[in-house]
């Protein structure tokens, strides 16, 4: 096998053999093939696409790069959610323990921070101690003992998918349907769930942009999961705005203790309670979605969520005390108001750009080596259709370094469109459902 002739055909849209993609992710996750090799063929993917059976080959490849998990010992349905990225989406910290608390386990193998969006891993790895790299002895040790566990991937999970996802981040090779599907799927089936919640992100602040392409998506998450046997549901969900009021690691896992302790944002909490829900439903712990969603208002009313939480934090050696005292986890030392230019409504916002100020002022990574500073990150004060003063804040910047304050400063600024009529139509939380029957 010669790369160049696989990086030549696919980029002339020619279909490659299950056992030439095989051959390529074995090759690059055994280090026999350069980043510069790689990056190019997964740029004439994201141009030219895949075929399904190209996918389907693709996640197989990736999926067995390493171990598969067999959880059939644990008692019960094991059940995950997943979102295909945004700017403040944090509900994995509220949904995992969130299920957990009402009996149904959740192994959660996430990822960092890709493009404009946050990770998981990286927002949890802002709590003084936690340790998402556990073996997978560990992991199923955390699983059995509190009900979920959140990690990223071990060597022996999708090896394949870690290299080429930090490669992808770097690379402007992200926004394809095809890696993105073998990406999350080869992760999700790798560990041994029944059922997996989606959710798929469309709008400015989303990959898919439009609905139709996140339609598109979501059709071929639901059917690669469906086709290997796991009950698979697909929420598609609104992104042209940020998630809650923050995007930075620190403060989101802050907002989501804030949330466990029933004060989080509106947009938030039905974003949880919805994702709950069908995890709930998928996992047979209740017979419909509106009772999954009473379950999960009950288990946050009573502290039953946020106590699950803390047995993950200790669990996975992390420092407990900032679920009763979030200030002790790292802020950043410097603040700057972006201000509205003219009073009137918020009538759009560029999401992308706000999680790329994001990333701008250290949250977010734009080589492979770069280090995150869980502390930055952006406080969002308007959201759509809020009137607003000139010369109120519309968002606050929290900063440590100035070296790319003005990026992110302009970024920001430019993110808000202003206008004197408040906008009639608002996009809804929830779009569709793709996948299930809703009873």
């Amino acid at each position: 096998m010669r790369v160049v002739d696989l990086i030549r055909r696919k980029r002339d849209s020619s279909e490659l053999t299950s056992e030439e993609i095989q051959q390529l992710v074995a090759a690059y996750t055994r280090g026999d093939i350069p980043d510069y090799q790689m990056s190019a063929w997964l740029m004439a993917v994201v141009i030219r696409g895949m075929s399904r059976r190209e996918i389907a080959a693709l996640t197989e490849a990736m999926l067995h790069s390493g171990s598969v998990l067999d959880l059939s010992a644990l008692p019960g349905k094991k059940v995950d959610k997943h979102s295909t990225g945004g700017v403040g989406d944090k509900t994995s910290l509220v949904v995992g323990p969130l299920v957990a608390a009402g009996g149904v386990k959740v192994p959660m193998i996430s990822g960092r921070g890709l493009g404009h969006t946050g990770g998981t891993l990286d927002k949890l790895e802002s709590i003084p101690g936690f340790n998402v790299n556990l073996s997978l002895a560990e992991f199923r040790r955390v699983l059995e003992t509190c009900g979920c566990a959140l990690i990223g991937q071990t060597a022996e999970i999708a090896p394949a998918d870690k290299k080429i996802y930090a490669l992808r981040d770097v690379t402007g090779t992200v926004e394809s349907p095809a890696l993105i599907c073998a990406s999350i799927m080869s992760k999700k089936l790798a560990e041994g769930i029944d059922a997996l919640v989606l959710d798929v992100k469309t709008g400015s602040g989303a990959f898919m942009k439009n609905i139709e392409d996140a339609a598109n998506l979501a059709g071929l998450l639901v059917e690669t999961g469906k086709s290997m046997g796991k009950n698979v549901v697909a929420l598609i969900t609104d992104m042209n705005q940020p998630v809650g009021r923050t995007a930075g690691n620190a403060m989101e896992v802050a907002e989501c203790i804030d949330l466990l302790n029933g004060r989080g944002p509106e947009d938030l909490l039905e974003l949880c309670l919805d994702l709950a829900a069908w995890m709930f439903y998928l996992g047979e712990r209740v017979k419909t979605v509106e009772a999954g969603k009473q379950l999960s208002v009950e288990l946050i009313t009573s502290g039953k969520a946020k106590e699950k939480f803390r047995e993950i934090v200790i669990q996975q050696g992390g420092d407990a005390s900032v679920i009763d005292d979030p200030s002790r986890l790292v802020r950043a030392r410097q603040k700057l108001d972006v201000i509205s230019p003219s009073s009137g409504f918020v009538a759009e916002t560029q999401c992308e750009q706000l999680g790329m100020a994001s990333v701008a002022l250290g949250g977010g990574r734009e080589k492979k080596e770069d280090k995150i500073d869980p502390a930055v990150g952006l406080e969002f004060h308007k959201r759509i259709g809020d009137a607003v003063q000139r010369g109120e804040p519309l968002c606050t910047l929290h900063y440590n370094a100035s070296a790319r304050l003005e990026d992110a400063r302009h970024l920001a600024e430019t993110a808000y469109r202003i206008e004197p009529e408040k906008p009639k139509n608002s996009s809804p939380l929830i779009h569709r459902v793709i996948g299930a029957s809703r009873r």
